[in-house]
């Protein structure tokens, strides 16, 4: 039980990898505080948690917005009285819609220039595009998110609490049809390193996550050429599954993780390596 008797809030739970981080840590006797943009998702993590759910809490809040990531530390505060984990996973990818799908023909247009030796004529020309809303919304959710959720968790926090960022191998490569994407997580990386700096002397530990192609609903939309091309550019031949990443959390959360602060580690399954 790495982390009996802890309570830990991981956003954005309600699927995929925060979810598998969620039931993760309640199978390893922490209290979970269970966030998502929709109740409904956080409550089914909780169910999925089993047995293990009856110290589970399903909360309801947009990140990206410090009022109510502010309530829902109150609230946090109120019935437990502290934080000992934070996992900032709440995140988003692509919009969706016409510029999604456009990205995806450009991608395979593109594909078919390089198999056929030629210059590559079909251009991604996705910054040009790129609407301010569209920028404004993904840092927002990501860096915005990750800072407000951090600020309110270090009041609550003692010696002996950890703070895990998820951030991407977009930040360590970029990732030319996403840059708003690369430059949120990008930034989650420096973020990480300056607060790991900032909260050490209060034995308080900061660290990041950078995962690569995780098969979540979040990359559900990738075309089965694309899923196809990523996976034979992978050296283990596989895209990355939910609990890739929470096993990784979960060694950045708990005692066992004791001597990391400031650090990314990348489960990628060496798509990148550095």
């Amino acid at each position: 039980m790495k982390l009996a008797d802890r309570v830990a809030v991981v956003t954005g739970a309600g699927s995929g990898i925060g979810r598998a981080i969620a039931c993760a840590f309640a199978r390893e006797g922490a209290t979970v505080i269970v966030n998502d943009l929709a109740v409904a998702r956080s409550r089914e993590t909780v169910d999925a948690m089993g047995a293990a759910g009856v110290r589970a809490r399903a909360v309801e809040a947009d990140v990206a917005e410090s009022r109510a990531v502010r309530a829902m530390f109150a609230e946090v505060e109120r019935e437990f009285g502290r934080v000992d984990v934070l996992v900032n996973n709440a995140g988003i990818g692509s919009s969706g819609g016409p510029a999604s799908e456009e990205t995806a023909k450009r991608h395979e247009a593109r594909i078919g220039e390089l198999m056929a030796g030629g210059a590559i004529k079909t251009h991604w020309d996705v910054t040009e595009r790129m609407t301010d809303e569209t920028w404004h919304r993904m840092i927002a959710v990501h860096l915005n998110g990750t800072f407000f959720c951090t600020r309110e968790a270090l009041r609550l926090m003692k010696p002996g609490g950890a703070i895990v960022n998820l951030s991407s191998v977009a930040a360590l490569t970029g990732l030319e049809t996403v840059p708003h994407y690369s430059a949120a997580k990008g930034g989650i990386l420096s973020f990480t390193r300056a607060v790991a700096r900032e909260v050490a002397s209060r034995g308080i530990r900061v660290n990041a996550i950078c995962p690569g192609y995780v098969d979540t609903p979040m990359t559900q939309p990738m075309s089965a050429l694309m899923k196809r091309l990523t996976v034979s550019r992978t050296p283990l031949h596989r895209m990355g599954v939910p609990d890739d990443i929470a096993r990784t959390a979960l060694f950045l959360a708990s005692d066992d993780g004791s001597f990391f602060t400031g650090q990314w580690l990348s489960p990628n399954g060496g798509l990148v390596m550095q």
